[in-house]
């Protein structure tokens, strides 16, 4: 600053304070995993909670070790969407990453999705698809698994996404409190994805790279997850989806004629919303993409 500009008292520009980021790590019985995952995570992660369900290995006394201020949230509901949901109402950031506790995920892409919530998305989807993205833990029947239920997921949505179930993503915490997700098990993941695409929210994909599990066995069961995934894309596409009633009807709900009780309406749908979130975004953001290989914000919208 000029030496002017101090003598007239004036005060030095101060950074606009960023977003307070969460890490939600779900973790069972993952005492071999947990160390690598926390001494990973990057500087920008300010509070982790790692989502206890029922471990009998030591896994939160390797956590508090390598991590002292691990915010431990026990969970006694079976399922990856139940404890993933524990960890959200707990976290405290206004952006919430989430991941998995087994190091197939590498907590050192969170600056990634981080960089996507920065520039205006709601959510961050990590995609194993896209450029500088991959995987080294799929098998030929998980492949052919995946793929089929993401043909069916964009056949029925109207969408080009890349990838659908996949676990590592980012987003701004009052968006998901919106969403109101139920699943219990691992389909949490594509209900997360298609119900933040189907209520118009920002959505985005990164790329990620997938490595095979560090120790042990995934609970992951091929057949009876991908039937629960394909139950989630089937039943996502037909749920009624609140929308904003127009502005016309707003301002006759604001102002009642006197006598008149005001009565809250909702609309519903049931048809993908193509166009709206391409129509919605802000101009500056229309098809950004930057170095960290984001598809942008568009690619939702079919052709």
């Amino acid at each position: 600053m000029a030496p002017e500009a101090r003598e007239a008292g004036a005060s030095p520009p101060h950074p606009t304070a960023r977003p307070r980021v969460s890490a939600v790590i779900p973790a069972k019985d993952e005492a071999r995993n947990i160390g690598w995952v926390l001494r990973r995570l990057p500087s920008c992660v300010d509070e982790v909670l790692v989502v206890d369900g029922t471990s009998t290995d030591g896994t939160i006394e390797v956590a508090r070790t390598v991590r002292p201020d691990v915010v431990v949230v026990s969970d006694r509901e079976p399922g990856k969407g139940c404890a993933l949901r524990a960890g959200v109402a707990a976290a405290t950031g206004e952006y919430v990453v989430i991941l998995d506790a087994d190091g197939s995920m590498d907590p050192a892409e969170i600056e990634r999705f981080i960089a996507a919530l920065d520039d205006g998305h709601d959510l961050a989807k990590g995609s194993r698809f896209l450029r500088d993205g991959g995987t080294a833990d799929m098998t030929p029947l998980r492949d052919a698994g995946n793929k089929g239920l993401l043909l069916v997921s964009n056949l029925l949505y109207g969408r080009r996404h890349t990838d659908l179930c996949y676990g590592f993503a980012a987003f701004r915490r009052s968006a998901f409190e919106g969403l109101e997700l139920t699943a219990t098990g691992f389909e949490i993941e594509a209900q997360l994805f298609l119900r933040a695409t189907r209520h118009g929210l920002r959505v985005t994909e990164v790329p990620s790279f997938e490595a095979p599990r560090r120790y042990g066995n995934s609970n992951l069961n091929t057949f009876r997850d991908g039937w629960r995934v394909l139950r989630t894309i089937l039943g996502e596409r037909v749920r009624r989806v609140p929308r904003p009633a127009p502005a016309g009807a707003q301002r006759a709900m604001a102002q009642p004629a006197v006598g008149q009780a005001a009565t809250a309406q909702l609309l519903y749908t049931t048809e993908p919303v193509f166009g709206e979130m391409a129509a919605a975004r802000p101009e500056s953001l229309q098809g950004r993409t930057s170095g960290l290989g984001r598809v942008p914000l568009g690619h939702n919208a079919p052709d």
